[in-house]
């Protein structure tokens, strides 16, 4: 045992060394990520806006344009690396506990390319699942290359993605402490010390390429202390973003089995996908996209009330369809949305009919956030650390930890299980089918996907 504890000892500080190489390059490959994103979102504003001249020619042409985006990423993915599908996180989760393989080099490019046709696209995703998962492979092929052992390529592997996820969120705690809630589930001390290393790397690399500040990705006004008066809008809302992240957990489920079942090509189904969402960038090009700017008016407290009820609508249909869509995608963005927006609508109504009982809007859209992502997650932590360092708004802690326990008991009460337990367990299945048609010299289409 002594000498176990010795050679552990010795091989820490190449270890350390091989997670702060995996955060770093995984900044500056997911900041470079984020900034064509960037660019692409607003190249697909200016073309909606350009094409709007040409009439019934330029919305054929927004639509093809983004459908033949959408399309390309599924292709990608279908036929050459079908890991690379959906969030990424799931597979990084199975990875992480040993029940899927490394997977090969290539889920990079692959998850690279595949997330800017299919975000800058349009569909209703987020950046962070690609980043996370992108940040898992670089952490396969750095410990590939130092010859690290199994054991430690795992740790990597989550180190890597706690590095994609606080470079996509501009939150570097929220990053590390997401890995050791959810896809870890544990805080020893080397998995920690390497997810914190990685995810402080991954922070400082995806400043070099983006240039940017320590500035928040969200803007809040001025926001004054909550009171016990002020409680039933925080029940209010805890409840019912438990209800709706039930619903959206079983509604993304739903649509992904209709879609492994489904006889249309995956090229196909993703054509008319990105058909579909051009169509509605063209009428209303804010309501698609990851949703950022979405997000950001319910936090100005923004909106009317049956405008929010309306885009909650559409942003929870865009959301499900967008991710059954087969492409590369992840689903905190979009989750984001929903739960500002929700939190919004609870205000809006809550001033309607008891103002001296409700918060302000703007700060149940802060909390709407942190609890519709504990309610559909079930990672209460990440969520509140997450909400408040995209925001660096402290004052209405207390009632965001309030709305997420409660958010939390109703999603449990009704036996929903966490939406990324359910894709790895998902992605794990579709991995060992995988490996059973390679076995067994099946060329037919791989068995199912990422998750």
């Amino acid at each position: 045992m002594a000498t176990i504890r010795k050679a552990t000892a010795e091989g820490q500080p190449t270890f350390v060394a091989a997670a702060a190489v995996v955060g770093l390059v995984t900044g500056l490959v997911a900041g470079s990520f984020g900034l064509l994103l960037d660019a692409a979102g607003r190249g697909r504003v200016d073309l909606v806006r350009w094409a709007h001249g040409w009439q019934v020619p330029g919305f054929l042409l927004v639509v093809a344009i983004c459908a033949s985006a959408t399309g390309a990423a599924a292709w990608l993915v279908h036929r050459v690396e079908p890991h690379a599908e959906g969030s990424g996180i799931p597979r990084v989760e199975a990875v992480v506990e040993g029940r899927a393989e490394p997977g090969r080099f290539r889920i990079l490019p692959v998850k690279y390319v595949g997330g800017l046709l299919s975000i800058g696209s349009g569909l209703a995703l987020g950046r962070e699942g690609p980043s996370v998962q992108m940040g898992g492979n670089i952490a396969v092929i750095v410990a590939t290359v130092l010859r690290r052992s199994r054991s430690d390529l795992r740790v990597l592997v989550a180190a890597g993605a706690a590095a994609g996820l606080a470079t996509a969120f501009n939150a570097p705690i929220a990053g590390g402490v997401f890995v050791l809630e959810e896809l870890v589930k544990r805080f020893d001390p080397r998995t920690t010390l390497a997810t914190l290393v990685a995810s402080a790397a991954g922070f400082a690399g995806a400043h070099l390429v983006l240039h940017a500040t320590t500035t928040t990705d969200f803007r809040v006004p001025a926001l004054g202390d909550p009171t016990l008066a002020q409680a039933p809008s925080v029940v209010t809302l805890g409840v019912v973003a438990g209800l709706l992240g039930v619903a959206y957990n079983g509604a993304v489920m739903a649509a992904l089995r209709i879609a492994d079942r489904s006889r249309v090509p995956v090229v196909v189904r993703a054509l008319a996908v990105g058909a579909a969402v051009g169509a509605i960038g063209w009428w209303a090009t804010p309501l698609v996209g990851g949703g950022d700017n979405l997000t950001q008016r319910a936090l100005l407290g923004h909106g009317a009330v049956l405008a929010v009820l309306g885009l909650i609508a559409v942003r929870f249909v865009l959301g499900v369809v967008s991710y059954a869509a087969a492409t590369p995608g992840g689903l905190f963005a979009p989750m984001l949305v929903l739960g500002s927006q929700l939190g919004l609508l609870v205000g809006l109504l809550g001033h309607a009919v008891a103002p001296h009982a409700t918060l302000a809007p703007a700060g149940l859209a802060l909390i709407g956030m942190a609890a519709f992502f504990t309610s559909t997650v079930r990672a209460p932590v990440t969520g509140i650390v997450l909400a408040t360092e995209m925001t660096g708004s402290t004052s209405q802690l207390a009632p965001m930890l309030g709305a997420c326990a409660i958010a939390m008991l109703v999603a449990m009460a009704l036996r929903c299980a966490p939406i990324y337990d359910q894709l790895t367990r998902r992605s794990a299945s579709a991995a060992r089918e995988n490996a059973a048609e390679a076995a067994s010299g099946s060329h037919g289409r791989p068995a199912s996907i990422a998750g």
